[in-house]
């Protein structure tokens, strides 16, 4: 069987608060995942959607279509940029956390991705637009570590 998740992300200043909502659904089954971040960037976000819903699948090889509105995420995997940055060490490029994260656990199964145009009235990604907003201003705030290293190392210089 299927599964089709569905992704968004968002950040408050770009930095700043940040959240992101996923919702993954298999034939009449479906569940919501999001959680929020103290100072983060939306294409974090948007990434960590797709990874944390790749994450909740219990069985290996399943076949997952990812539904994102996020230009960066779909690209990156759909134009093979990903394998060319992998071989490059990520050199000069943002996020090498996260995607060599999302590599790990997307290898592990069949993933092809879709995009859609975001805030167009798609349900389920209003409805994750909704998760990570709510995430994003919730008290239960997370640090995202690595971002929160690097931007710490980019003000010392």
């Amino acid at each position: 069987m299927q599964v089709t998740i569905y992704t968004d992300g968002a950040a408050k200043g770009n930095p700043g608060n940040g959240g992101f909502g996923t919702l993954l659904v298999a034939g009449e089954n479906n569940k919501s995942i999001s959680q929020g971040y103290r100072l983060t960037t939306n294409n974090r976000m948007e990434l960590l959607a797709v990874i944390v819903g790749l994450r909740a699948l219990k069985k290996p090889n399943t076949e997952v279509l990812v539904v994102s509105d996020s230009k960066y995420v779909v690209d990156t995997v759909t134009k093979g940029w990903l394998q060319k940055w992998r071989k490059t060490g990520y050199k000069d490029k943002k996020n090498p956390d996260l995607w060599e994260a999302y590599y790990q656990v997307a290898k592990n199964h069949i993933v092809t991705f879709k995009w859609i145009k975001g805030h167009n009235g798609h349900a389920e990604n209003e409805h994750c637009d909704r998760l990570a907003v709510a995430a994003s201003e919730s008290k239960n705030l997370l640090i995202d570590t690595e971002y929160e290293r690097i931007s710490k190392m980019a003000k010392a210089l």
